[in-house]
């Protein structure tokens, strides 16, 4: 089974190219984030007949994320129970083939610093912790994957001292991303691949970025030990971001047996 979490950056304005890439890679499971649209406005039919089921937490113009899976999809969950007040569609969490608990996760970006966004930041991100302590209690396999809008360490950014002010490389947001680790996930793509360099998820529009390589690792996949103990692979695949009409992110997959 492969996995694959994929920031979209809008599932219309972008869909041929995504249609494309799952063509060409044909992953089993799909975590989608920032989809951009309303729920009922989801292109369904599109990947219903490439043999998805698809769930999807929508909202007009912002955010939204998905789950498509070739197997079944149940005890969907949309947003953060712990956060009943949030109205930004940034969390759904489903039961895959009634074996695998997955999560499309898109965290926000925080910017600019100091802001609300940023406290706003913080508060989403303390409120998924308090969340994974619930899940992480059952005898599951748990996969979390998406777009934490984090950069873990300079290494994971092209150029640091660029974004040395931004949201993405604050103390405050690593440590979110530290107490995850705390509790127990492990982040995938560096358990087999600690030493990559240059392994980055996303590339913006300008300035030719992903032409010249300056890009940032902000997509991660976060499991627990019993998921990790099927995981064979993981990687990074760029084709989607060089072909036409892009994301500014490109997928992060994982493999398992």
């Amino acid at each position: 089974m492969i996995i694959a979490t994929f920031n979209v950056n809008s599932v219309r304005a972008h869909l041929q190219n995504i249609l494309n890439w799952i063509n060409d890679f044909s992953p089993d499971v799909i975590l989608m984030q920032e989809i951009k649209c309303q729920t009922d406005a989801f292109p369904y039919m599109e990947f219903e007949d490439l043999g998805y089921n698809v769930s999807v937490f929508g909202q007009k113009t912002y955010n939204g994320v998905a789950i498509l899976s070739r197997y079944s999809i149940e005890d969907t969950i949309t947003g953060l129970p712990t956060f009943p007040d949030d109205s930004s569609a940034r969390y759904i969490e489903a039961v895959i083939d009634g074996r695998i608990r997955v999560a499309s996760i898109y965290a926000p970006n925080g910017n600019p610093v100091p802001s609300d966004k940023f406290v706003y930041k913080q508060e989403w991100m303390e409120h998924l912790h308090e969340h994974l302590q619930s899940i992480l209690q059952n005898d599951e396999a748990v996969i979390l994957g998406g777009d934490f809008n984090v950069a873990l360490t300079d290494r994971e950014i092209y150029n640091p001292k660029a974004f040395e002010d931004d949201a993405i490389t604050q103390p405050e947001s690593r440590k979110a991303m530290n107490d995850l680790f705390e509790m127990g996930l492990v982040d995938t793509y560096r358990k087999f691949y600690p030493d990559n360099e240059k392994a980055y998820t996303y590339f913006g529009y300008r300035g030719g970025c992903f032409q010249k390589g300056y890009g940032i690792l902000l997509d991660y996949f976060l499991v627990n030990q019993k998921a990790l103990d099927l995981i064979t692979d993981a990687g990074i695949d760029t084709t989607p971001r060089g072909n036409e009409k892009p994301s500014d992110h490109t997928p992060l997959w994982i493999e398992l047996k």
